[in-house]
């Protein structure tokens, strides 16, 4: 996997733009002039949270004795899972919760931007090939970098989509993870055999 390939599929299990009604409903009750510095904060701690991952990964892994194959397997049914969701019913519904007032880690860093489908890619792509860390490094802050580009105009492009151009962004982007899941369901089968 080249780092191009591995940014732009981080980029969408990141699903920033399937984020935007989240991350809007979240700061519903925050005051706008705080919008860019809570979305920049939370996006920075997600952003830690990967890069934890990244580099704890394969000892997490070892710890846990799992293999790479269980890995693969169990990232593709949670993948698929949430692009199933993404397609039917719309990211929105996952994460709604009642006021909470500002945001802080939960829902927005975790499981928002660091959930469990861009925790698993991390962790497969160092469980697999883990002396190409700098690749995979530069392929999650490159992710993460344009994902924090999108949410952080997330309410002027919201007003430029309107709330059928979201839908359909999220529901394509559902699709296209949808195939991901099901290639990473088949190589962790294959690997397994």
């Amino acid at each position: 996997m080249s780092i191009v390939s591995a940014a732009l599929l981080l980029f969408l299990v990141l699903d920033p733009v399937g984020n935007i009604p989240l991350f809007l409903v979240a700061l519903k009750e925050v005051h706008p002039s705080r919008y860019k510095r809570i979305i920049f904060r939370e996006t920075l701690f997600g952003l830690g949270f990967l890069i934890v991952f990244l580099f704890l990964g394969r000892y997490i892994l070892a710890l846990l004795q799992i293999s790479r194959s269980s890995l693969s397997i169990a990232g593709g049914i949670i993948l698929l899972m949430i692009a199933v969701k993404m397609v039917f019913h719309g990211s929105e519904e996952v994460f709604r919760s009642g006021d909470l007032g500002e945001p802080f880690i939960v829902p927005m860093a975790v499981p928002l931007i660091a959930g469990p489908s861009a925790m698993t890619m991390v962790l497969l792509m160092t469980a697999k090939e883990p002396h190409r860390w700098p690749d995979w490094l530069l392929a999650v802050v490159c992710a993460w970098f344009a994902s924090t580009v999108i949410l952080f105009f997330s309410s002027g492009l919201s007003r430029f989509l309107g709330k059928r151009g979201l839908m359909a962004i999220e529901r394509l982007m559902g699709m296209i993870l949808t195939t991901v899941a099901v290639e990473m369901f088949i190589r962790g089968f294959q690997e397994s055999f």
